[in-house]
């Protein structure tokens, strides 16, 4: 049996039901993770280049837009992870590493909220900001694949939120925890699906009706 069947035999793998009222959020694609000039980093391009193109479809369907970014005034702040990890002690307030992608072009009436931890719901106020906006589906894309953004999806869900992740809008240092990560995602948490579905879905919400669930 092959691990797919595995996996739909134990009832994995369901689609999410997507709501009316979506937002984007996208986890920490900081020039510290998106440059390989960093040591935290890598060349994630063509990630940032879709991500951006999800964001204005956004806009341009009324859709909120959030960003998030790991930034600590002390690296005390982040002591137990960064003994797993010492490489994110480096991601201090004032740096370049934690400047957002400039490519991503935010603005300022874009939320942008600073973390500690994985998931960008942890000691955070992103929870009760979606709720104020009246979301109710999430999208999520950033980095990494199998450390922030997967995390952010565990919680989305553990929040009540539909999450949808658009494949080529999140990216991590190394292919294999990549892909088994999306493999998981789509299995438990989130559906996993390409870009261009999503900006159709933004498009069809704008116009007041969710678009069908790509099959």
């Amino acid at each position: 049996m092959s691990v797919h069947d595995t996996y739909a035999l134990a009832g994995f793998g369901a689609a999410v039901t997507r709501g009316r009222r979506p937002a984007v959020v996208v986890v920490d694609f900081t020039r510290g993770f998106t440059e390989p000039e960093f040591a935290t980093g890598a060349d994630m391009s063509e990630e940032v280049r879709e991500t951006a193109r999800l964001v204005r479809a956004a806009r341009d369907a009324g859709a909120p837009v959030v960003f998030t970014a790991i930034a600590y005034g002390s690296p005390v702040e982040g002591r137990v992870w960064h003994q797993k990890a010492p490489g994110m002690a480096t991601l201090l307030v004032g740096s370049a590493a934690v400047e957002l992608d400039p490519r991503l072009d935010r603005r300022p009436d874009e939320p942008l909220v600073v973390k500690h931890g994985a998931s960008a719901f942890f000691g955070t106020g992103l929870a009760p900001l979606l709720v104020g906006l009246g979301v109710d589906t999430v999208v999520i894309c950033g980095a990494t694949t199998s450390g922030c953004v997967r995390a952010t999806a565990v919680d989305a869900v553990q929040y009540g939120f539909p999450v949808l992740v658009p494949r080529e809008c999140v990216a991590d240092r190394a292919r294999e925890p990549h892909e088994a990560s999306l493999f998981d995602l789509q299995a438990k948490y989130a559906d996993v699906v390409p870009v261009d579905d999503v900006t159709a879905y933004l498009t069809a919400t704008s116009q007041g009706a969710p678009a069908p669930v790509d099959a």
